[in-house]
């Protein structure tokens, strides 16, 4: 999505039939996607929940160079990172469409200031466990004649 978005190059080699409206109709139907899709599972018993982590300029800039001066971390590196970070205020613009756009009451996008990691990784552990405790989940219960059964069974098995 975001990519395409950022560069419509990539978009126009889809091959994607002809449509009305051009560019601007594409995003607002893929958008409309993702919510349908989302008010889906929602209506079938899935919590969406989603997370947008929000790194600075300067933070992206400063995790680039660990990565080049650690060796272990030079995997994570490529030329192509630094050519995509021309674009940054286009990417910024894109996530703030997509964010807009497909967030809602029952799949709402979390923004996370992620420059700190351990504050980012604790914001979204507590975003999952709120969650998690407002599913007020608990264990089936045993209706009585199955827990007389049970005992029955373990008289049997302890002996």
């Amino acid at each position: 999505m975001l990519i395409a978005r950022v560069h419509p190059a990539i978009l126009r080699s889809e091959g994607l039939p002809e449509m009305g409206g051009g560019e601007k109709t594409i995003w607002h139907d893929r958008y409309q996607s993702i919510v349908d899709l989302e008010r889906h599972l929602t209506r079938n018993g899935t919590r969406v929940i989603k997370f947008f982590l929000h790194l600075s300029k300067e933070e992206q800039r400063k995790r680039f160079l660990e990565r080049i001066d650690e060796p272990d971390k030079n995997w994570k590196f490529s030329l192509a990172d630094i050519e995509e970070r021309k674009f940054w205020k286009d990417y910024m613009k894109a996530y703030a469409a997509c964010l807009s756009a497909t967030t809602t009451h029952d799949a709402p996008w979390y923004v996370v200031p992620a420059d700190d990691k351990n504050n980012a990784r604790m914001i979204v552990s507590r975003v999952v466990l709120d969650t998690l405790d407002g599913l007020n989940m608990s264990y089936p219960r045993t209706s009585a004649t199955h827990r007389r059964e049970l005992l029955a069974i373990r008289k049997q098995l302890a002996k």
